[in-house]
């Protein structure tokens, strides 16, 4: 049977955000409702941990989701169970399937990392096949699989939904498979189709979802937000009290990026910097009188001060405290070391528009740690860090 959704990325993340949402919509838990129905998970690297969370996931019995933190100063210790995932496949050896799957569905979701769009020079024409090779890369996947649907059923509605961390992500990723579509010379109505009928929609997901369960599950914060930029023809795979449509979504990018994933991003600069413990947490370091002050200082100093001139200065206020609270988490083991992987990226992603922000606006703001950080060479990880 084919399910309605289907996913791309078996991640713990997912696991404990969309995949959680749309099962407890369709149990109508939560104050969640109207699920379309199921989901079909694909993953589409060969990495061995995503193959055993596949064959755990292809069994289709239901999984933990530990949500344990504090909200609004309430201590919050619960276990979920969700289910809502209703079949897992594996790209390189399941092809034929996925293509039907999405063939069948009306809402496709990704979430595929920090190197998720990156190109593979191997990926060519000929993958359009029916019986051609599986493309190496993401993007190619996805063209392939949405030509056959174009070729198939041209008329049929399709909402696309990546949560990657990449802003606009939905224009990103549209964008780029047109130009991926034009490279292999494919048809101009097939590049209209894409840009015009399927919908692709922006999205920015915000929860921390620390330690991953095993054969599969997770242990996540209590916090969660999917916010998704409203649109003529969006459909969401379900409702929920966490899922929020709104027409300013840069609201809600800024305050992600500048103050949790910023502030994530110079507690790893200071801590490789510091040479403190290779497992050092996230809640270990707000204890660290040092690194706190420093932090703060930087949140203050250098974050706070750009939303003032944007004039949300109460908004990013009231965002902080959260942020804090989600920090301080007793019952989280969030790893540094874990936040500190991809690190030149992610300084370059969330201090180098904060600094174009605060000069678009005039400020005379020296925000020197984030110019410091952009320039210091804290890219590697201390010895004996082992990256999950």
């Amino acid at each position: 049977m084919f399910q309605p959704i289907v996913q791309f990325g078996t991640s713990r993340f997912l696991q404990a955000h969309v995949d959680l949402f749309v099962s407890q919509a369709l149990a109508g838990e939560a104050g969640a409702s109207h699920a379309l129905g199921g989901i079909t998970v694909v993953q589409t690297t060969t990495r061995a941990e995503g193959a055993a969370r596949v064959a755990a996931l292809a069994t289709g019995a239901p999984y933990p989701v530990r949500v344990r933190g504090c909200q609004d100063g309430a201590r919050i210790d619960q276990t979920y169970y969700a289910n809502a995932i209703r079949g897992a496949l594996q790209a390189d050896t399941q092809w034929p399937q996925v293509r039907q799957a999405v063939l069948h569905a009306q809402v496709l979701v990704s979430n595929t990392g920090d190197t998720g769009y990156a190109l593979d020079l191997a990926d060519g024409p000929a993958m359009l096949a029916s019986d051609g090779a599986v493309p190496a890369s993401f993007p190619a996947k996805l063209l392939v699989l949405l030509a056959g649907r174009w070729q198939q059923r041209p008329d049929a509605p399709l909402t696309l939904l990546p949560c990657e961390l990449v802003q606009d992500n939905g224009d990103v990723l549209r964008q780029l498979l047109i130009r991926l579509a034009q490279r292999w010379a494919l048809s101009q109505t097939f590049c209209v189709w894409l840009q015009q009928h399927c919908v692709w929609a922006n999205s920015l997901v915000d929860r921390i979802v620390s330690q991953a369960l095993e054969p599969v599950g997770a242990v996540a914060e209590p916090y969660a937000l999917w916010a998704v930029q409203r649109q003529v023809g969006l459909v969401m795979p379900c409702q929920h009290p966490c899922i929020v449509l709104t027409d300013d979504l840069a609201r809600y990018e800024r305050l992600k990026l500048f103050l949790l994933n910023a502030g994530h991003t110079y507690l790893a600069e200071r801590w490789h910097a510091l040479k403190r413990p290779p497992r050092q947490t996230v809640r270990e370091a707000m204890s660290d009188s040092q690194q706190r002050g420093e932090l703060e200082s930087f949140w203050d100093e250098e974050v706070l001060p750009v939303f003032d001139l944007l004039g949300q200065l109460p908004q990013a206020q009231a965002y902080l405290a959260t942020v804090r609270e989600r920090f301080e988490n007793p019952f989280l083991e969030h790893h540094i070391a874990d936040i500190f992987q991809n690190h030149a990226q992610k300084k370059q992603r969330r201090f180098a528009p904060l600094l174009a922000l605060a000069e678009q606006h005039g400020s005379t703001l020296a925000l020197s740690r984030m110019h410091a950080a952009l320039a210091s060479a804290a890219t590697e990880p201390l010895s004996g860090i082992t990256a999950n």
